[in-house]
C-alpha cells in the first residue's frame, strides 16, 4: 500500500471528504468515497470513484459543474483546484481558435444552462473545439450522459493525483 493511500486512509472523515470535494465538487461522490475507507489498494480506490460518480443525480452533476471553469479561461487563484485545471486545460491556450472557443462555450451555455466540460487533459484547443461544436448539436438526453462521462474522467484523474 502507497503512503499516501495510507495517509488517506487515516484522515478523519469529514476532512477526507474536503480532500475528494477538490476531484469532484459533489458532496455526494466526496461522501460516498471516503464513507468506504480504508481501501486496500488504489484500485479499490478508483473503483470507488468509478462507482460514485456513476451513481450520482443529474443535480449532483450540476453542482460539480458548478466548480468548473469554462474551457479557455484560466482559472484564478492558488488553490489545488485551480491549479489542476489550468494544468488539465493547457492545450487551450492557442491564440488562434481563442475567440472560437469563447463563442462555442457560450453558445453551449445558452443552450444547456451549465458549463461545457470536457476531459481536457492531453487534448488541444482546436479538438477541444470541435468537440464543443458536435456536441452542440446534441439534444439534452443526448448531451447529460457525455456530460457525465467527462465529470468522471475528471474525478478519477484529479483522484489519482491526491493518493499518489
Amino acid at each position: 500500500m502507497s503512503e499516501g493511500l495510507v495517509d488517506f486512509n487515516a484522515l478523519p472523515l469529514a476532512e477526507a471528504e474536503r480532500e475528494l470535494l477538490a476531484c469532484c465538487a459533489a458532496p455526494a461522490w466526496a461522501k460516498a468515497v471516503a464513507g468506504g475507507r480504508p481501501y486496500p489498494d488504489r484500485m479499490a480506490l478508483k473503483a470507488a470513484g468509478d462507482a460514485a460518480a456513476r451513481g450520482l443525480t443529474w443535480a449532483d452533476v450540476l453542482l460539480a459543474l458548478s466548480a468548473h471553469p469554462r474551457i479557455g479561461e484560466r482559472p484564478a487563484g492558488d488553490g489545488r483546484e485551480a491549479a489542476w485545471s489550468r494544468r488539465e486545460q493547457a492545450g487551450a491556450d492557442d491564440p488562434s481558435v481563442a475567440s472560437a472557443l469563447v463563442e462555442a462555450n457560450r453558445e453551449y451555455e445558452e443552450r444547456f444552462g451549465y458549463v461545457f466540460l470536457i476531459f481536457a487533459t492531453g487534448k488541444s484547443a482546436p479538438e477541444m473545439l470541435a468537440a464543443a461544436r458536435a456536441r452542440l448539436a446534441h439534444d439534452e438526453e443526448a448531451e447529460r450522459p457525455v456530460v457525465r462521462e467527462e465529470l468522471r474522467k475528471i474525478a478519477l484523474l484529479r483522484l489519482e493525483r491526491i493518493v499518489p
